[in-house]
């Protein structure tokens, strides 16, 4: 039976769970790993410490599967997330939602600034990517000659394409000093000059392996390769800034030589194929031409020189013909202006009863020009008299 005025151990508790959550909301802490256990179900749970006191900590599965790395103890961290009180064992931990080593929280700013470096220089863009070659006649590698990545990618080019140029640049791909052997390593396959196409990277990692896939001077390597690069750095959860600037980026190394070389069996079948196809067309167009070859008659020199003569012979008929017919309607019509001529003639009118009187070779228009004694000349229509004025 619960007093009036004294609180019970759950009200207590869950009254200071809610005024904690209120009082600290979202935090970061940071300390050592101590006593880790990573359960069965997928969750850790540790406690971080520093030298006064211990904090106990919980990371959900669906938290901790975003680290990309176990933690071990003794490692410095830092952690984000929020308080929680566990009424049952009434203790209180830090429900921890993300975890940094420390000082990584600085790397990453770091990383976060040369990406927008790179970027605004234009080493990202998608337009300077260029294709890679669809059948190289070398393949060059720059990794570690005793790692996993080698002998993957060996085994996919073997499997798909036997035979085929492996030409292999080692270098330490991880640890100081790496992104320089891996930029040297790169211009030696260059300077080489064998190599169409160049696969550079690791399998997967820590981000500390995988740093040097991040370095500035092994970006400006790649982006500055006249060669087609594909960076093939095995790690899914971060993209390194040689994803970014490279031609192409590969999941795992077997996946870049997956993308570099394809199945000869592939090939023989499509050239198989295509080969049928040609065959094919060429058969279609032979039959097509014999087809309109056997349509066109031919004709014998001879009978066309007949033809030619018969059409020149009708030419002829219908040149005469028509000549005739020109000459006749320029007859008729000559005809026809003598006679319109012949009618305005004096001659003509002379026929008509009249005469034409003359005086020493001048015509006589009026009496008055005349006088007794006068020889005049008379023109009728058929003939001419000379009389005297009386």
């Amino acid at each position: 039976m619960q007093q009036e005025g004294v609180l019970t151990v759950s009200a207590l508790t869950e009254a200071l769970k809610a005024h904690v959550g209120t009082a600290f909301g979202h935090l970061q802490v940071q300390g050592e790993i101590s006593n880790f256990t990573a359960h069965r179900s997928g969750h850790w749970y540790f406690g971080i410490k520093d030298q006064g006191a211990v904090l106990n900590c919980v990371m959900f599965r669906s938290d901790n599967a975003q680290v990309g790395w176990r933690p071990e103890p003794g490692t410095q961290v830092v952690l984000s997330g929020g308080i929680d009180i566990y009424p049952p064992q009434g203790r209180y931990n830090l429900i921890a939602r993300r975890m940094a080593k420390m000082g990584e929280g600085d790397q990453r700013a770091a990383l976060e600034a040369l990406k927008r470096k790179l970027m605004a220089e234009g080493l990202f863009d998608p337009e300077r990517r260029r294709p890679l070659p669809a059948l190289p006649r070398a393949v060059g590698v720059a990794t570690s000659p005793t790692g996993a990545a080698l002998r993957d990618i060996q085994q996919v080019l073997q499997r798909r394409f036997p035979g085929l140029h492996l030409i292999l640049a080692p270098c330490r791909v991880q640890g100081e000093g790496s992104a320089v052997e891996i930029a040297q390593a790169l211009q030696r396959l260059i300077e080489d000059g064998r190599a169409e196409v160049i696969i550079v990277g690791r399998g997967g990692g820590s981000p500390e392996d995988l740093a040097a896939f991040n370095d500035e001077a092994l970006a400006r390597a790649i982006a500055a390769s006249p060669v087609p690069i594909v960076s093939a750095v095995g790690h899914e959860i971060d993209v390194s800034i040689s994803d970014l600037v490279a031609d192409l980026r590969a999941a795992t190394p077997s996946h870049a030589a997956e993308l570099v070389v394809p199945e000869q069996e592939g090939l023989a079948m499509l050239v198989d194929e295509l080969s049928e196809r040609l065959a094919a067309a060429v058969l279609r167009g032979l039959q097509q031409r014999r087809a309109r070859l056997e349509a066109i008659t031919l004709t014998h020199p001879q009978r066309r020189i007949d033809e030619a003569r018969l059409r020149l012979d009708e030419c002829m008929d219908r040149l005469v013909l028509g000549g005739r017919h020109g000459l006749e309607r320029r007859r008729s019509a000559l005809a026809g202006l003598g006679g319109r001529l012949h009618a305005l003639s004096p001659l003509g009118v002379l026929d008509r009863g009249f005469a034409v009187v003359s005086k020493e070779g001048q015509l006589v228009r009026t009496v008055s020009s005349l006088g007794p004694g006068d020889a005049v000349d008379i023109r009728l229509s058929d003939g001419a008299v000379r009389a005297e004025i009386r």
